[in-house]
C-alpha cells in the first residue's frame, strides 16, 4: 500500500510539459515562492522592531506550500490549513496585504476582523477554513468537510496541512482512520521539519516515515522531497486527483525544514545546532528552484531581477497599507462569538 515518490531534480524541461506547466507558470511558482519567503522576512523585522505581537514562520518550507496549492482546484476545492501556511495561503490566491492586515490585527482582517491569532487563515471565496488553535484538530475539520462534500454530491476534494507533531495527537489518528472507513475524498499533507516545537522526531515516535501509518488504516501514505516543489506539486495533484475520483485518501509527507525557530516566541539554539540548521540552508527550496530555472534557460537576469522589484513592492505596500488601517472597534468585540440570529 505504501508508495514512495522521488523529486525530479534534474529533470528536462520537457518532463515538467507533461505536468502541464509551461514556462510562465514555471516563473509564478517562484514568484510566489520569493513573494513568501520576502513577506515572511520583513513580518520577522515587524517583530524585532515590536511592531507585531506574534508570528510562525514558513521560511523552508515554500516548496512544500506552492507544490501543494498548484494541485488544488482553487474555490471548489477545500483547503484546511495550519499556521504555518503562509506560502500556501498567497500560492492560492490570498494577498499580501490580507496577510499583513492579520499580522497587525486590523479590523479589514479577511480571516477574523483583527480578532484571532495571526496565521489562522480564512477565506469564504478560496475556500480556506480557519483552523482552531488546538494542535491537529483541523484534522477532523477536513475529515468532516470532506464527508459533507460526498453527501452534496459535489465534486470537490478537501486538503488539510500540519506538521509532525500533530501526528502524534489522537485527533490525528481518529480523522484518518474515519476517512479510510469512510473512503472519503481528502488529501492529509504533513509538513515534515523533524520537530515538534522542540522535540525532534526520534523522541515522538519510533519510525522513519510518518507516511507509513496511512497503511494503518487502510490508504496509501507517500513520501516527498519537500523541498523540491516540482516533486511536491507531482505527488499531490495525483492524490487530490485520486481523491476527487473516488479513490479515497492519502497521506503526503513532505521531508522539510523551518529555517527559524518554531514560533517568534522561542530559541531553537537550545534544541538544534546551528551547523545542522547550516546544511539544511544549503537546500534552500527558493534558491534550489531560481537555480534550476536559470539552468534551464527558463529564467533569464531580467526576469529574476522583475520578480525581485515586484515582491518587494508588494511586501512595502502591504505593510503600509496595513499600518494605515484602523483597529477594530470595540462594539465588534463579540461579532463571530455567538450567533446573530
Amino acid at each position: 500500500m505504501r508508495q514512495t515518490s522521488h523529486a525530479p531534480t534534474g529533470a528536462s524541461p520537457a518532463d515538467y510539459t507533461a505536468l502541464d506547466l509551461s514556462p510562465n507558470a514555471l516563473t509564478d511558482i517562484y514568484y510566489h515562492m520569493s513573494l513568501a519567503r520576502a513577506l515572511d522576512e520583513r513580518m520577522v523585522i515587524l517583530h524585532r522592531q515590536g511592531k507585531v505581537a506574534f508570528l510562525v514562520s514558513c521560511q523552508g518550507h515554500e516548496a512544500a506550500q506552492v507544490g501543494s496549492a498548484l494541485a488544488v482546484n482553487k474555490g471548489a476545492d477545500f483547503v484546511v490549513p495550519y499556521y504555518r501556511d503562509t506560502a500556501l495561503v498567497l500560492a492560492l490566491g490570498m494577498t499580501p496585504r490580507d496577510i499583513m492586515l492579520g499580522l497587525f490585527a486590523r479590523a479589514a482582517d479577511p480571516c477574523s476582523g483583527g480578532r484571532q491569532m495571526p496565521m489562522h487563515w480564512s477565506s469564504r471565496d478560496l475556500k480556506i477554513i480557519s483552523g482552531s488553535s488546538p494542535v491537529a484538530t483541523h484534522i477532523i475539520h477536513a475529515v468532516g468537510i470532506a464527508y459533507a462534500s460526498r453527501l452534496r454530491r459535489e465534486k470537490a476534494a478537501a486538503i488539510t496541512f500540519f506538521g509532525d507533531g500533530a501526528t502524534s495527537e489522537g485527533d490525528f489518528h481518529e480523522g484518518l482512520n474515519f476517512a479510510g472507513v469512510h473512503k472519503l475524498p481528502v488529501v492529509f499533507v504533513c509538513e515534515n521539519n523533524g520537530y515538534a516545537i522542540s522535540t525532534p522526531q526520534r523522541k515522538q515516535m519510533a519510525i522513519k516515515d510518518v507516511a507509513d501509518r496511512a497503511a494503518g488504516y487502510g490508504f496509501p501514505g507517500v513520501v516527498v522531497d519537500g523541498m523540491d516543489v516540482l516533486a511536491v506539486f507531482a505527488t499531490v495533484k495525483e492524490a487530490m486527483e485520486r481523491a476527487r475520483g473516488g479513490g479515497g485518501p492519502t497521506l503526503v509527507e513532505a521531508k522539510t525544514y523551518r529555517f527559524l525557530p518554531h514560533s517568534s516566541d522561542d530559541d531553537d539554539r537550545s534544541y538544534r545546532s546551528r551547523e545542522e540548521v547550516a546544511e539544511w540552508r544549503r537546500r534552500d527550496p527558493v534558491e534550489c528552484f531560481r537555480a534550476f530555472l536559470s539552468q534551464k534557460g527558463l529564467m533569464t537576469a531580467q526576469r529574476e531581477a522583475e520578480v525581485k522589484e515586484r515582491v518587494a513592492r508588494e511586501v512595502d505596500e502591504a505593510q503600509a497599507f496595513a499600518e494605515a488601517s484602523p483597529l477594530p472597534t470595540p462594539d465588534t468585540l463579540l461579532r463571530h462569538v455567538y450567533s446573530e440570529g
